[in-house]
């Protein structure tokens, strides 16, 4: 339902990308939420409302959903930076464990993530920060709920840009609906 939402939003043809999603699962450990591999399907990655960013399939990598996670667990893991992490006080997502994996993201820095725990499959709480306002909101909605009234609801503080009159449109990274 929320998919479809965001489908029609944006006036969008859903792509119908071919997804291994055995390969991308079995290399973090967990499967993703069902409505984040239908969003993943139908738009790949790229930019709603040009500024939401969408980390779906591009083969540029700036919208590559498991490029930018495995560059976020490096750097999350690397000693040389200590045991600080950029997602105080959680971590990022290590496969077997609890930890964040991001999905989306603002041109003002917002981020938004799953909480994520390989004991606790099927569960993907949104975490989201918003630059300049406050620590973690948690959101017990799925993904494409959370997308959409990030997009659709002006009411929806303090990550809904539907406020700023931008039109509900989706643009493509790179690598996707060329």
């Amino acid at each position: 339902m929320w998919v479809r939402r965001v489908i029609e939003l944006t006036g969008w043809e859903p792509l119908g990308i071919s997804v291994d999603w055995a390969a991308i699962e079995g290399e973090l450990g967990v499967p993703l939420p069902a409505d984040y591999k239908e969003l993943y399907e139908a738009f790949g990655g790229g930019v709603f409302s040009d500024s939401v960013y969408f980390l779906g399939r591009d083969e540029g990598v700036s919208f590559d959903f498991l490029t930018q996670w495995r560059v976020s667990l490096s750097v999350d893991q690397d000693s040389k930076l200590g045991d600080v992490s950029a997602v105080e006080p959680y971590a990022i997502y290590s496969p077997g464990g609890k930890g964040l994996v991001e999905w989306g993201s603002t041109e003002w820095a917002d981020e938004y993530f799953w909480l994520i725990d390989a004991e606790r499959p099927g569960e993907y709480p949104v975490l989201a920060r918003a630059h300049g306002v406050g620590g973690w909101h948690r959101y017990d909605m799925s993904t494409a709920e959370f997308l959409y009234r990030v997009l659709a609801d002006a009411d929806f503080p303090p990550f809904g840009i539907a406020q700023y009159a931008l039109d509900p449109t989706f643009e493509p990274g790179s690598g996707d609906g060329e």
